[in-house]
């Protein structure tokens, strides 16, 4: 049998054997009488402690080896048939031990009313070693039950965190798709235009390939990557395309924020906002306040593209949603659609606090 000082089961658990242990055999003490020079009578302090003790053996057999062994293995019929043949054998030998001390044991056969009296001690005794069976098979059971829920808790931390492992290598080439094919169409019409491109792309790949394997980033240097990306962006636009960008944010916030949450959205607007013949527009808004709320709010002109068109693969917005999901459940907002007169919001709330 496993030492009752065991602390496999917690912190707490010894203290707790401990004090039950104390208070069955030292509380006893204070309430026996006592022989007129003040000795204790050792006698009358083994009556009241053996009834306490035939409890604890019932009681730790459960614990320790009948229910881990049969009840949590769902031999629940042998189990419950040893405890049977336990609880009775220990009242037995309880009746017979306490008949020995001077007492009567319940198949005395004295007067009527001492027999009756006897037997109703022995019932009583046998009830009370159930229940502390049921008691220490609640207790096992409970614990085993707390156990396999943070297990299950932390595999499913651990899923979460492989899928955002994932999401982020997905995002990565996504991203540096997008970004490649602008520099291409650079290319074509103004090479010095595509230089700064690729100058301005290793900033960004700086930020992609380090802080992105972070859970976390600052939002001050995420705002630094997004402003860099829209700049990136901007070099291959026509004079008939608007982009102004606002960030309101506290100097060199250190808010946590998810990396590379926003830049879909934005690539987003780039995308869909942006018209090779009409005027065209995109605003976007980037603020937190005292509460720790963050929000970005982006409008651009609504041009969408055609399923023709191959510069993006449209899994951006679906990891930006999978992602809030498994780091912000519960603690974000985001709305987005076609308002009035053709154009596009997407506003995105995030609860980082």
């Amino acid at each position: 049998m496993k030492s009752i000082f065991s602390s496999h089961n917690g912190s707490l658990e010894t203290p707790i054997h401990i004090i039950t242990w104390v208070m069955i055999f030292f509380f006893p003490i204070l309430f026996i009488d006592r022989q007129g020079n003040g000795v204790v009578d050792w006698m009358e302090y083994v009556r009241h402690c053996v009834n306490p003790l035939a409890f604890c053996v019932v009681f730790y057999i459960n614990y320790f080896e009948l229910v881990p062994k049969m009840l949590l293995n769902k031999k629940t019929n042998k189990y419950i048939f040893i405890n049977v043949v336990l609880i009775f054998l220990i009242g037995i030998g309880l009746a017979l031990f306490m008949r020995f001390l001077g007492g009567h044991g319940p198949l005395h056969p004295g007067p009527r009313h001492l027999f009756d009296i006897r037997w109703i001690f022995f019932i009583q005794n046998l009830f009370m070693m159930a229940v502390t069976a049921g008691l220490a098979a609640a207790i096992r059971m409970s614990q085993q039950w707390a156990k396999a829920e943070t297990a299950r808790q932390e595999a499913e931390k651990s899923r979460s965190e492989a899928e955002l492992k994932n999401l982020r290598s997905q995002l990565n080439p996504h991203f540096l798709l997008n970004t490649l094919n602008n520099i291409y169409a650079l290319i074509a019409f103004n090479s010095d235009r595509a230089q700064e491109a690729v100058q301005e792309l290793s900033k960004l790949l700086r930020h992609v390939l380090y802080d992105n394997q972070q859970s976390y980033v600052s939002l001050g240097k995420e705002c630094d990557f997004i402003l860099n990306y829209v700049e990136l962006m901007k070099i291959r636009l026509s004079k008939d395309v608007k982009v102004d960008v606002s960030i309101d944010i506290k100097p060199d916030s250190q808010t946590s924020i998810a990396p590379l949450i926003f830049i879909s959205l934005i690539e987003n607007a780039f995308k869909h906002g942006i018209s090779p013949t009409e005027p065209s527009f995109i605003r976007i808004k980037l603020s937190e306040n005292d509460e720790g709320e963050v929000c970005c709010n982006i409008c651009n002109s609504n041009y969408p593209k055609s399923t023709s068109d191959k510069s993006g693969s449209g899994i951006g917005l679906e990891q930006v949603n999978k992602r809030l999901e498994l780091m912000y459940p519960d603690h974000y907002q985001w709305v987005k659609g076609v308002q009035e007169e053709n154009v596009y919001s997407s506003v995105l709330t995030i609860q980082t606090k």
